[in-house]
C-alpha cells in the first residue's frame, strides 16, 4: 500500500509563518488499538505541550492531560492493562516525575527523580514500570547536548544512566530512588523479557557519551541487577528487542555514527548467548526501527526515497506493508502498534505537507488530524537519482514556489550530518533555514551520497577510510543530474552542512572551486587535533579502522587544514560554545586559516550551545546570517 498525502493548502500568498506548525510528539497506541496519545503543541518558543488522547476510529479528542502547567511532558507509554505512563519535567526544581493515569482520568505520580529520567517501560504484567535514570546529572543525556564545563579535574565522574523499577501502586521520593542496574554501566536502550524477570539492554562501561560504539548486548536481572553478556556485536547496535518466547534477541546492527541515528541490517542472537546472525544480508534498504510483537517482527525501513512499514519473517524476506516518500515518527519506534499488530499509528509528513497522525489497519492507516491542513508549502519536492562510481545514489531537489521555471536560479547543496544518516522528507515551512532559502529564491539540493542510509549496508559502509572522497564525487555528480531536470545556474552554487556536513563543506572548499559561498556548522577541519579534543573519539574507530595514534596518515589525508592553501570560497562558520561532539576549536582553526589565506570568512560561537543550536534567538541568528551570506556570495555571483 502506497502513502498518498493530500491536504487542502492555503493560498500561496499566505505567509508560512502565519499559522504555526502543530506538533505531535511521543505518539503511542493503546494495546487494544482503539486510542492513540501524543504530546501536542505548536512549534513556537516556550510553547507548552499537552497530552491529547484521540479515538482511532475518527480522531476525536477523548481527553486532554495537563497536570503541570510549568512542566515539559515526554516519553508516553501504554501498559498491557491500558494504563498510560508519562514523564513530566520541572526544570526549575531539577526533577522529573513518573506519572500514571488510567480510565478514571486521575493522574498519580509514582516516583520523582532528581536529575534526568527517560524511556519508561511497563513490565509485561502492567504492574511495574522501569525507567532510565541519571541521578544528579551534570548535563543533558547524549553527546549532542551541551557538555559540562571543562573545569577542575575532568573526566573522573561521568554521568551514569541506570535502570530503576517502580510499582504503579507506590510513590517514591527523590531520595529513595534506587537503580537496580550496576553503577559504572551506562544503559542506552532496553526491553523487558517476557517473564518480567529482567531486561535485554545495550550497555557500556564508563562515559556514556563516548562508549556507545563499543556497547555490548547484555541481560540484566530485575531483582539483583546482575549483568550477563549476550553478545559483543561487530557493529553498532540499536533497538534490542526480545522475542515473545524469550529465546531470541533481535536488534538493528550496522555502521552508525551517532546514537539515535539508526540504520542497518536486522540481526538476531540467542538470549542464552552466541554469535549474532545477519537476517538481511544484501538487503537494499536500511532498517530504521524495530518492534517484536506476538504476531512477529515489525520494522520501518528506508529504501531510496521511500520509508516503509515492513513485516519480517526469519524464513522469508521482508514484506512491505505500507510505504511512500514520507517520514514516520512515533514514541518508542517510528510506528506504534496495537498488541496484536493489526493496527498501527504514526506521524507522517513530507516536504510539502506538515505533520499529521495516521492510524488504523496496518496496511491502510487513515489520516486522523487536520490541524496543519491550512499550512502552505514553501517548496515543491522531487526525488532525483543518479549513478556514480558503481552506486545508485538518491537525493531530494526542493524548488522554491512562485519562481520563473525558465529562469536559471541559484542552488544551495545541503549535506546531512552523520555521515551515517540520510536527508528524508520533513515539512518545509515556518521558521527553518531551508524555508528561508526557498523564500529567497534558491533551489535546495539534499544529496544522500555513499555513507548514507537508504541503499543498504554496503552503501553505508562505502565511505569508510574515504571521507570526502567518493561521497564528494557523488554530490558533484548529483549536481550534474539536477541540472538536467531543473534550471539551476552552474555559476551560482553554494554548499552548507552541519557536523559531518560541516566537514564536507570545509573539505569541499579545498577540493573544488565549484561553489561560490559556503556555510559550515559545527564542522571538522583537522581530524588530527579533533581526535584528541572531542568527547566521543570512539566513534571514529569503526570508520578509520585504527586510532589516530596508530594511523595518523589516514586522519591527516582527509583534514581540510592540510589543503587550506587551495581554499578560495568565502565561508561563514558557526558552532556551539559547549559542543563536545565537534569542539569549537575545529571552527576556530579553520577560520584562522582562511583569514591567513585572505579568504572572506566569519565565525560565530553561540554561548552555552551544544552540537545543535537550540536557543530560538541563536537559531534565528544562524538563519539570518546564512541567507545573507549566500545572497552576498552566491546569488550576486555572475
Amino acid at each position: 500500500m502506497r502513502i498518498t498525502l493530500a491536504v487542502t493548502l492555503a493560498a500561496a500568498a499566505v505567509p508560512a509563518q502565519a499559522v504555526p506548525v502543530h506538533k505531535y510528539d511521543a505518539l503511542v497506541m493503546s494495546p487494544a488499538g482503539d486510542v492513540v496519545a501524543a504530546i501536542e503543541s505548536i512549534d513556537e518558543p516556550l510553547a507548552h505541550g499537552r497530552i491529547v488522547v484521540r479515538s482511532v476510529a475518527g480522531g476525536r479528542v477523548l481527553r486532554t492531560i495537563d497536570p503541570c502547567a510549568k512542566c515539559a511532558y515526554s516519553d508516553l507509554m501504554f501498559g498491557s492493562t491500558g494504563d498510560l505512563a508519562f514523564l513530566s519535567r520541572d526544570r526549575t526544581a531539577g526533577t522529573v516525575a513518573l506519572n500514571v493515569t488510567d480510565a478514571t482520568v486521575r493522574v498519580r505520580t509514582i516516583a520523582t527523580v532528581r536529575g534526568i529520567a527517560q524511556k519508561p517501560r511497563f513490565a509485561p504484567d502492567g504492574k511495574r514500570i522501569a525507567v532510565l535514570v541519571t541521578l544528579d546529572a551534570a548535563k543533558e543525556a547524549g553527546a549532542t547536548e551541551a557538555g559540562a564545563r571543562q573545569v577542575g579535574e575532568i573526566g573522573e565522574a561521568p554521568d551514569q544512566r541506570r535502570i530503576a523499577i517502580f510499582s504503579i501502586a507506590g510513590k517514591v521520593a527523590p531520595d529513595a530512588v534506587r537503580p537496580i542496574s550496576p553503577a559504572g554501566r551506562y544503559v542506552y536502550e532496553y526491553d523487558w523479557t517476557p517473564d518480567g524477570r529482567g531486561f535485554v539492554a545495550t550497555t557500556a562501561l564508563g562515559n556514556g557519551d563516548n562508549n556507545w560504539w563499543v556497547a555490548t548486548i547484555d541481560a540484566i536481572d530485575a531483582a539483583s541487577g546482575a549483568v550477563r553478556q549476550i553478545a559483543r556485536p561487530a557493529t553498532q547496535a540499536n533497538f534490542p528487542r526480545v522475542s515473545p518466547d524469550g529465546k531470541t534477541v533481535a536488534y538493528i546492527g550496522g555502521l552508525m555514527s551517532d546514537f539515535g541515528s539508526v540504520g542497518g541490517d536486522l540481526w538476531t542472537v540467542p538470549f542464552a548467548g552466541g554469535k549474532p546472525v545477519n537476517m538481511t544480508p544484501g538487503y537494499k534498504a536500511s532498517v530504521t526501527s524495530l518492534v517484536w510483537l506476538a504476531s512477529g517482527l515489525r520494522a520501518t525501513t528506508l529504501a531510496g526515497a521511500d520509508q516503509a512499514i515492513v513485516r519480517f519473517d526469519p524464513r522469508k524476506s521482508g514484506v512491505v506493508l505500507w510505504s511512500g516518500p514520507a517520514s514516520f515518527a512515533a514514541g518508542d519506534a517510528r510506528v506504534a502498534f496495537s498488541a496484536d499488530g493489526r493496527t498501527a499509528a504514526t506521524v507522517v509528513q513530507d516536504f510539502e505537507h506538515a505533520p499529521a497522525i495516521y492510524a488504523g489497519p496496518l496496511q491502510a492507516p487513515r489520516k486522523l488530524t487536520n490541524d496543519n491542513d491550512a499550512l502552505p508549502a514553501a517548496v515543491t519536492a522531487r526525488s532525483v537519482t543518479w549513478t556514480n562510481g558503481g552506486f545508485s545514489v538518491q537525493g531530494w531537489l526542493l524548488a522554491p514556489r512562485g519562481v520563473d521555471a525558465a529562469a536559471r536560479a541559484p542552488m544551495i547543496v545541503n549535506v546531512h550530518g552523520g555521515p551515517a544518516a540520510a536527508s528524508t522528507p520533513t515539512y518545509i515551512g515556518g521558521e527553518s533555514v531551508t524555508a528561508d532559502l526557498a523564500r529567497a529564491g534558491y533551489y535546495i539540493f539534499l544529496p544522500n551520497p555513499r555513507g548514507s542510509y537508504g541503499q543498504g549496508e554496503a552503501f553505508t559502509l562505502a565511505n569508510r577510510r574515504d571521507f570526502g572522497g567518493g561521497d564528494l564525487k557523488d554530490i558533484l555528480a548529483g549536481i550534474d543530474a539536477v541540472k538536467k531536470v531543473a534550471p539551476v545556474d552552474e555559476d551560482r552554487l553554494g554548499m552548507m552542512g552541519g557536523s559531518y556536513g560541516g566537514f564536507m563543506s570545509m573539505w569541499a572548499n579545498t577540493q573544488t572551486n565549484r561553489f561560490k559561498g559556503i556555510v559550515a556548522g559545527a564542522g571538522l577541519s583537522n581530524w588530527i587535533s579533533y581526535y584528541g579534543t572531542n568527547g566521543i573519539d570512539q566513534w571514529m574507530l569503526p570508520f578509520f579502522g585504527k586510532s589516530m595514534y596508530d594511523d595518523p596518515k589516514a586522519y591527516a589525508d582527509v583534514s581540510a587544514i592540510n589543503f587550506i592553501k587551495r581554499a578560495r570560497t568565502p565561508t561563514f562558520i558557526y558552532v556551539g560554545e559547549r559542543d563536545i561532539e565537534v569542539p569549537p576549536t575545529q571552527s576556530v582553526e579553520y577560520w584562522h586559516a582562511l583569514r591567513e589565506m585572505g579568504v572572506p570568512t566569519s565565525l560565530v560561537i553561540y554561548a552555552d550551545e551544544g552540537h545543535r543550536i537550540r536557543d530560538a534567538a541563536h537559531a534565528a541568528d544562524v538563519r539570518k546570517r546564512t541567507v545573507a551570506w549566500f545572497d552576498k556570495y552566491v546569488k550576486a555571483a555572475r
